[in-house]
């Protein structure tokens, strides 16, 4: 088992070059498996968690409502945002500046192989990073994601999460609002959930803007705890 996780922070990217190079990541461990299954090999594979902001752009995963997508093809150009259905599972979303996005792509065969244990630990390490900031957050039954005031009439998403896994290897992950322009998510009934609303770690704090390199580091921290991980860091990178 490989524990070994390379860290990359690609910083400012267009998201369907992201998705392509996630791809690329992911069929690379996929095909090691395959021929290790296969050959009756024992080729080591890797992990990667990429870190990434992307331009304005809305995804819809394989199981969305495309009626919740709020705006036409002319008034997406006028926002200056695009639009993608992808592989993932979970219904729309929104990307944007201001926002961390955490794509681990791991051979959970590395780890422990349960996918509802993976969705957990990766919401256990938004819930215990915000906790650091003084947030309380949790979860909402049947709803994956972190959110503020669970529970309350005024319950509202900060991180959306949704992945694809085959064969254990998993890719896509989480968006954590940290400094992110909530008007985009007007645009759009957030996972296809109505009467709820979204938030962002600077406006729970009431400030103007959160340092992003410092929770990427807290984010890290507890990912390398949960998921009792060895994170190598590009050294062009964090």
């Amino acid at each position: 088992m490989n524990k070994s996780v390379e860290i990359q922070d690609l910083g400012y990217k267009d998201y369907k070059q992201t998705w392509d190079y996630q791809e690329q990541l992911f069929k690379g461990i996929l095909d090691i498996k395959i021929k290790n299954r296969r050959e009756k090999t024992n080729v080591i594979t890797s992990n990667y968690f990429l870190f990434v902001e992307h331009p304005h752009v809305y995804t819809l995963g394989k199981s969305g409502d495309m009626s919740n997508l709020l705006l036409n093809e002319e008034q997406l150009t006028q926002k200056g945002a695009t639009f993608y259905k992808i592989n993932r599972g979970g219904d729309i979303t929104y990307h944007g500046p201001g926002q961390i996005v955490g794509y681990p792509i791991l051979d959970l065969d590395n780890f422990f192989t349960d996918i509802h244990k993976y969705l957990r630990f990766l919401e256990e390490v938004i819930i215990l990073t915000l906790a650091e900031y003084g947030l309380k957050a949790g979860r909402s039954l049947g709803e994956t994601g972190v959110w503020i005031d669970v529970g309350t009439p005024f319950a509202r998403k900060i991180c959306a999460m949704g992945v694809r896994a085959s064969r254990w290897v998993t890719m896509h992950g989480f968006a954590l609002n940290v400094n992110a322009n909530l008007g985009y998510f007007d645009n759009i009934i957030p996972c296809g959930i109505r009467g709820k609303a979204v938030t962002s770690l600077n406006v729970e704090l009431g400030k103007n803007k959160i340092d992003e390199a410092e929770v990427k580091q807290k984010l890290l921290k507890h990912f390398e705890v949960l998921f009792e991980a060895e994170l190598k860091m590009e050294s062009n990178k964090i």
